[in-house]
């Protein structure tokens, strides 16, 4: 059998820079840079964000933050413009949510801007205020189901 010669695995790896999320200096935006919020994760080091100018982009996760800074929805993000390509951007910076609320107390971010809030369907879509979806049965005799479903939501 052979021997083990490494010092782990890719857990160690992944545990290996605790350091870095100490107290951190704040960087703010430059030019050909913009602070944006996250709308939703599409995958494949891919996500949508709603910058501070008011331009929905495709933003990419640049190499080093893949797989090691994890981003989620409403986290608020500081992305590089693109000089061809008004519509994409590239990943920067995630601020942490102390960060975010001092961008916030310096006046760089709008004071209507949720911090610290995930956004389930996306800033800036419009939603009906329904409670629940209406599902449809074919089944009459399943009415007793439906009606079980719809007290459930009534109650909470």
């Amino acid at each position: 059998m052979p021997k083990n010669k490494g010092k782990g695995g890719k857990n160690r790896k992944r545990g290996k820079n605790k350091a870095d999320d100490e107290k951190r200096e704040l960087v703010f935006k430059e030019e050909g840079q913009e602070y944006a919020q996250v709308l939703r994760m599409l995958g494949n080091g891919r996500l949508e964000a709603m910058c501070i100018d008011g331009v929905k982009r495709l933003c990419h996760i640049r190499g080093n933050m893949h797989k090691k800074v994890w981003i989620s929805a409403g986290d608020i993000i500081l992305v590089g413009l693109r000089d061809y390509q008004d519509d994409k951007a590239d990943v920067i910076l995630r601020y942490f949510a102390y960060e975010a609320r001092l961008l916030k107390a310096y006046g760089e971010l709008p004071e209507n801007t949720m911090i610290n809030v995930g956004i389930a369907g996306g800033l800036g879509e419009e939603d009906d205020g329904a409670g629940y979806d209406y599902i449809e049965f074919e089944n009459p005799e399943t009415s007793y189901v439906r009606d079980r479903i719809y007290d459930t939501f009534d109650d909470v």
